[in-house]
C-alpha cells in the first residue's frame, strides 16, 4: 500500500526541515564569559577573544599645571617668615616695656633707657667728627679696654688651635693630656687672678695673661675633639694619595674640625669679655671699662653704672655677631655651626 506520508513521517520532515532551517540560520552570538560558565570537566571556560581580568591599581592622576586664569597664591610674607625682624620686634617690646615701667616707677635706681643712652652718647660718642665722633673719655677707656680683649683673644685662640690640632691627631697624648685639660677647665677664671697679680703684678701685662690663660681652654678642648673626629674613611683616601702630614693637616684635618674650632672660639669670646671687665676692677687699674664702674660705684653714679652695662651687652652682641659672619663664610651656611 502506497499511500501519502503519514502524520509521522511528515512530524519527522517537520522536524528536519526546522533542523535544517536552524543549521542555515546565522548562529547567536556566544554569551559572554561569565564565572557561571563551566565546561563538561567542571573546569571555567574562557574565551580566547577576551583576555583574563586581572586586579589593575588606577594610574596616579598627572600633576595639572596651574591655569592661566587663576593666578598662583603669593608666597607668605608675616613675621614668621623674617625671624630678624621678629627679634627686632622682641627687643623693641622689651625696651618699650621698661621705659613704661621706670617712668611710672619713677625709681633712681632703675632709669628708663632713653636717658641711659643719652648719658652713654654724652660720655662716649659726642666727640668731633674727626675722632669718629669718639670722646677722650671713649679713647682712654673703651679703646684700652677692647686693646686688652683683642690681645688676650687672639693669644688664646692661636694657643689654643695649635696645642689642640698637636693633641688631637695623637691618641695618647689626648689620653695622657685630657685629665690636665679638665682639671684646668674646672677652675673658676676670676680665682686665677690673683695668681697672676703675684707674677705680673699690676698692669696690661698681668690683664692680658689672665685673659689669654683662662680663655684658652674652650678652643684646645673642641679642637682637640674636632681633629680626633675626623673621619677615617678620608684619612684612609688620603694615606691613598699619598698626601705628606703639612697636606693632610691643611686640607682635611682643619676643615673637619672648623666646626667645633668655632664653638670653642664663641666660648672664649664671651669668657674674655667677662675676664676682661674682671682684670680692670682690681686695685691698680688706670682705665677701662671696669675702671669706669669702679669709680661709677664709688660715686652712687648710677647712670654711669647703666650705660656700663649697656656697653658691655652691645659689645658682646657685636662681637659674637662679626664671630659668626666669619664662620658662616668659612663653612658656609649650609653646615652646622
Amino acid at each position: 500500500m502506497s499511500g501519502g506520508p503519514g502524520p509521522e513521517s511528515g512530524a519527522r520532515g517537520g522536524g528536519r526541515a526546522s533542523e535544517g532551517d536552524r543549521a542555515g540560520a546565522p548562529a547567536d552570538p556566544a554569551p559572554a564569559p561569565g564565572p557561571a560558565a563551566h565546561g563538561t570537566s567542571g573546569s571555567p571556560a574562557v574565551s580566547p577573544a577576551a583576555p583574563a581580568l586581572r586586579p589593575t591599581t588606577p594610574p596616579a592622576p598627572a600633576p595639572q599645571a596651574p591655569s592661566q586664569d587663576t593666578p598662583a597664591s603669593p608666597p607668605r610674607r608675616g613675621v614668621a617668615a623674617h625671624p630678624a625682624l621678629l627679634r627686632w620686634l622682641v627687643l623693641v617690646v622689651a625696651v618699650g616695656v621698661w621705659e613704661w615701667a621706670a617712668r611710672a616707677r619713677g625709681s633712681v635706681y632703675v632709669p628708663p633707657p632713653g636717658r641711659i643712652v643719652r648719658h652713654a652718647r654724652d660720655l662716649w660718642f659726642s666727640g668731633p667728627p674727626r675722632h669718629a665722633f669718639l670722646t677722650p673719655a671713649a679713647v682712654d677707656d673703651v679703646l684700652a679696654s677692647l686693646g686688652r680683649l683683642a690681645a688676650g683673644f687672639v693669644l688664646a685662640a692661636g694657643a689654643g688651635v695649635a696645642l689642640g690640632v698637636a693633641v688631637g691627631r695623637s691618641r695618647w697624648a689626648y689620653a695622657l693630656c685630657n685629665p690636665v685639660l679638665q682639671f684646668a677647665r674646672a677652675v673658676p677664671p676670676p680665682a686665677l687672678v690673683p695668681v697672676f697679680v703675684v707674677v705680673f703684678s699690676f698692669g696690661t701685662p698681668m690683664q692680658i695673661a689672665s685673659i689669654a690663660f683662662s680663655a684658652v681652654w674652650p678652643v684646645l678642648i673642641n679642637t682637640a675633639a674636632g681633629v680626633r673626629n675626623t673621619d677615617p674613611l678620608r684619612l684612609d683616601v688620603a694615606a691613598v694619595l699619598r698626601l705628606n702630614s703639612a697636606e693632610r693637616l691643611w686640607f682635611l684635618v682643619l676643615p673637619s674640625a672648623l666646626p667645633r674650632v668655632f664653638a670653642g672660639l664663641r666660648l672664649s669670646l664671651s669668657l674674655s669679655l667677662i675676664l676682661m671687665v674682671f682684670s680692670e676692677l682690681l686695685p691698680g687699674t688706670a682705665n677701662g671699662i671696669g675702671f669706669t664702674l669702679t669709680e661709677a660705684q664709688t660715686r652712687s653714679d648710677l647712670l654711669t653704672v647703666w650705660s656700663v652695662l649697656v656697653l658691655l651687652g652691645v659689645l658682646g652682641y657685636l662681637l659674637n655677631t662679626g664671630l659668626l659672619t666669619v664662620e658662616r663664610l668659612l663653612l658656609g651656611r649650609g653646615r652646622p655651626t
